[in-house]
């Protein structure tokens, strides 16, 4: 399938005719935030329906339901679904089927992967699908699940560069990506449930793994690549490096490893009893069954691509299929600016401010790199957006909405220093907050700078409800450190008591002296 989707045919009556995405939304980028997506993917472990609301290029998860079926489980042995993931499989999709009906989703995508497409029932299951759902199963090959894949990565980590790794049940694939595009993609026979059947102990599971990824390396040419893991196996792993670290901030999207601290942790999970583990990192007994062997693997890949560093991706297969849907400009957007936009939209006592605060904060940051303006973009979007939580609670309510939101385009130091720029929003210190342990995540240089921004923020927000810069200018010369403020006439009322105490903290934020003048008359 081309990157573009299909051409439609002409009966645009049936979706079917349309290919596995249906007919496209549209083309205007701000009419498709207005609608709903919904897609199920129909793996060799799970299936699972996703409800995104609105093809936005930061999507919210609207509906997200899992179940476990197993529905490749034996087949590399019998060639066939397994009957019982059959029958879970299918309760699942009834389910599904009328959920989105109740929801009036348009269009609902169900797309097959590895199980169903090399089961010899295979198509017997399509068959009973739609008789019983009215659901049309789209069963896609190997190439086309890793474009899928990378395409989801790509959808949150819009620079992403090196090379994509989607493990399922029954395959894993590959696929290189970057500048936005998907390049060389391979599927390969590697996932759990097909290395159960692979006759011998583990030292010939290994000869197995690495002869296929020897050949599959010989494909993609890995070069000190980024390796992006994507799948649910792959997650587990990445929440027990965390729970062997005692790492503070458990959001797997773009959780960074790596490649000898990732062995360390391998090491550490095959002399560890995986059953405590289960219960402490809130994992399910199916899914922890499969840890052992994805770790033969994980460990495999390490060892023949060399990756320089080995990232977490949230966004797979279903984010991939919502990609589908977007047309290029869309896809060119900062998916945090976009998704802070919506925010503010949605949740801001005066949407559109955010730009006005950060047009006049923006002196104070001259000569910022292009990675530290976004988040003070984002921040000025998100200064008030908690302000329905009890004030006594404002402060904490933005830190966890920073840290834990699902947000694309945001590592973890990113997410620290957006959450307590946002703490300092609303409160002046942030001494003995339940927050600290997640602070190390930043080097002091950073949270100083997160600080000043929060009290910027902090003294911006109040010192004009209309428009700031109509108020004064701010100027910021940071080699004698000095802070100066410019205020027009009506600035000169507005400047009162609490906007005078504010704006001293941000001084002092700033180490900086203060000078306050009369704007000159234009």
């Amino acid at each position: 399938m081309a990157a573009d989707g299909p051409a439609p045919d002409t009966d645009e009556e049936d979706a079917g005719d349309w290919g596995p995405f249906g007919k496209p939304l549209f083309d205007d980028p701000s009419a498709r935030a207005l609608s709903r997506v919904g897609v199920v993917d129909v793996g060799s472990n799970s299936v699972r329906m996703v409800v995104f609301d609105g093809a936005a290029r930061s999507p919210a998860y609207f509906y997200n339901e899992k179940i476990m079926c197993g529905l490749g489980k034996g087949l590399a042995q019998t060639g066939r679904l397994h009957p019982e993931g059959k029958k879970r499989a299918l309760a699942a999709l009834k389910r599904f089927a009328l959920l989105a009906k109740g929801m009036d989703i348009s269009p609902f995508t169900v797309v097959a992967t590895a199980a169903t497409r090399e089961a010899e029932d295979g198509p017997e299951f399509q068959a009973e699908v739609l008789r019983e759902t009215g659901l049309r199963l789209h069963v896609i090959d190997g190439a086309e699940e890793a474009r899928l894949s990378a395409q989801g990565v790509l959808l949150g980590w819009p620079d992403a560069k090196g090379i994509v790794c989607d493990i399922g049940g029954n395959s894993m694939e590959l696929a290189r990506i970057g500048d936005g595009k998907v390049g060389k993609r391979v599927s390969t026979p590697l996932g759990p449930f097909r290395l159960q059947q692979v006759s011998g102990d583990a030292k010939k599971r290994k000869a197995h793994i690495d002869a296929i990824l020897e050949a599959a390396s010989k494909d993609l040419k890995p070069s000190g690549d980024r390796i992006y893991l994507v799948g649910g196996s792959w997650r587990v792993i990445a929440r027990l490096d965390m729970e062997r670290r005692n790492y503070p901030l458990t959001v797997l999207h773009e959780y960074r490893m790596t490649p000898d601290g990732l062995l360390a942790t391998l090491d550490w999970l095959a002399t560890t009893d995986l059953s405590a583990l289960r219960g402490r990192t809130g994992t399910s007994a199916e899914r922890m069954e499969l840890v052992p062997l994805a770790c033969e693997v994980l460990r495999e890949i390490i060892r023949v691509l060399k990756p320089s560093e080995i990232d977490v991706s949230a966004y797979g297969i279903r984010e991939g299929l919502l990609y589908e849907q977007m047309p290029e400009r869309l896809r060119a957007r900062d998916p945090l600016i976009e998704a802070a936009r919506v925010t503010e939209l949605t949740q801001a006592r005066i949407p559109g401010f955010g730009k006005k605060l950060f047009v006049f904060l923006e002196p104070l940051f001259k000569g910022a790199p292009p990675e530290r303006l976004r988040l003070i973009k984002a921040a000025c979007l998100l200064h008030d957006t908690t302000w329905r939580a009890h004030p006594d609670y404002r402060a904490e309510a933005c830190f966890d909405n920073a840290t834990r939101a699902n947000l694309g385009g945001l590592d973890h130091p990113g997410r620290v220093f957006l959450g307590l720029a946002l703490l300092h929003r609303y409160k002046n210190s942030r001494a003995g907050s339940r927050m600290e342990p997640l602070f190390r995540l930043l080097p002091e240089t950073d949270i100083q700078e997160a600080e000043a921004l929060g009290k910027a923020m902090r003294f911006g927000a109040m010192f004009s409800i209309g428009d700031p810069s109509k108020a004064g200018a701010l100027r910021w010369n940071p080699k004698k450190r000095v802070l100066t403020l410019a205020l027009t006439e009506d600035g000169v009322s507005l400047f009162g008591e609490v906007a005078q105490a504010r704006f001293a903290a941000l001084a002092l934020a700033l180490k900086a002296q203060t000078k306050v003048e009369l704007k000159d008359a234009e």
